[in-house]
């Protein structure tokens, strides 16, 4: 039985996704797709016990041996850096993105004096660095670059629809901007404030999708939060498989927007430690309180308390018929 299959990897605090499309056009007859790419520090997956994995090393042993496409939806650490030694072992076919191909030729790698260092600024810093390292080893391997915005409809594979809902051209422009500034500040008081700036901004300026195969819509949204919805249609959020943004902290999403998406089940990409207030209770119980079935790609308590069995993977189905099941594996 031919099926989708959307994998969410225990990375921890993070996110990493693999999407497996039937499609006898590409090698072993499946369409590979990564989104995003989870942490690349080491202590983020050693002795958590919940099944923590590196994205990395989950796609070696899931024996997986090509990438279509690699998708990043935005530039934050745990989102962005472990894509790099993914990319090292298997090049993909495509890279998908919001920022323009030529920007990291205007970046440099930075640096921080020890006494401007905050846990923040250094994530943030790696981010920027591994982002820049990533595009130009894409690119000398001669892997096409695709810059997205909002309005673009793409047909990676038979079957599957990508629609691009956010973020809209205007503030793709924006982010742009704000990243050039960045790297032209001489000022280094101002290049300070510029960096903190864009690391608050970041999240609302994530890349967007709407995937739909055979009727079943999915949506992910990177750490989009509530304040970044307000631009899209109504029938544009439904979604019957829905990834809550910026790991369910509690501007994640709101009640009302919850309501107009009305999915079936919901992903909440938190850590089991439920690290900078994500898997917010509230966010939790307002989700159950939806209808829709709440899952986690680590092993934060639900609303009732419950904590799922540890696994390495959270794996959903799309049948032919675009039944949806979603299972812990690992």
């Amino acid at each position: 039985m031919e099926e989708l299959k959307l994998t969410f990897v225990n990375v921890g605090y993070g996110e990493a996704m693999v999407l497996e499309c039937p499609d006898p056009a590409f090698p072993g007859g499946t369409f590979v797709m990564v989104i995003d790419g989870g942490s690349a520090e080491p202590e983020e997956y050693q002795g958590s016990g919940t099944g923590r994995i590196p994205l990395d090393q989950y796609l070696s042993l899931r024996g997986v041996d090509h990438i279509d496409v690699m998708a990043a939806t935005h530039v934050h650490e745990d989102h962005l850096c472990g894509l790099l030694p993914v990319a090292d072992r298997l090049r993909p076919g495509t890279f998908w993105q919001t920022l323009p191909g030529d920007l990291p030729g205007a970046m440099r790698q930075l640096e921080v004096p020890a006494e401007r260092l905050t846990i923040s600024r250094g994530k943030f810093l790696c981010a920027l660095n591994d982002y820049q390292t990533l595009c130009r080893r894409l690119q000398a391997q001669g892997c096409p670059q695709l810059t997205l915005a909002a309005g673009t409809v793409l047909h990676p594979c038979r079957d599957l629809t990508v629609r691009v809902l956010g973020p809209s051209p205007i503030r793709a422009r924006q982010l742009e901007d704000l990243c050039r500034e960045l790297y032209r500040e001489a000022d280094e008081d101002a290049f300070w404030r510029k960096l903190d700036r864009l690391d608050a901004a970041m999240n609302n300026y994530s890349l967007i999708l709407l995937l739909e195969y055979r009727g079943t819509r999915i949506l992910l949204p990177g750490d989009t939060n509530c304040m970044g919805y307000g631009s899209l249609a109504e029938e544009d959020l439904r979604a019957d498989l829905f990834k809550v943004g910026h790991h369910g902290q509690r501007d994640g999403i709101s009640r009302p927007q919850i309501q107009r998406i009305a999915p079936k089940a919901v992903v909440c990409c938190a850590s089991s430690d439920r690290r900078y207030n994500s898997a917010e209770p509230g966010i939790l119980r307002m989700i159950a309180d939806s209808g829709a079935e709440l899952f986690f790609s680590d092993c934060p308590p639900g609303p009732d308390g419950t904590v799922p069995p540890p696994h390495s993977a959270l794996t959903f189905t799309v049948g032919a018929d675009g039944a949806l099941q979603g299972v812990y594996a690992g």
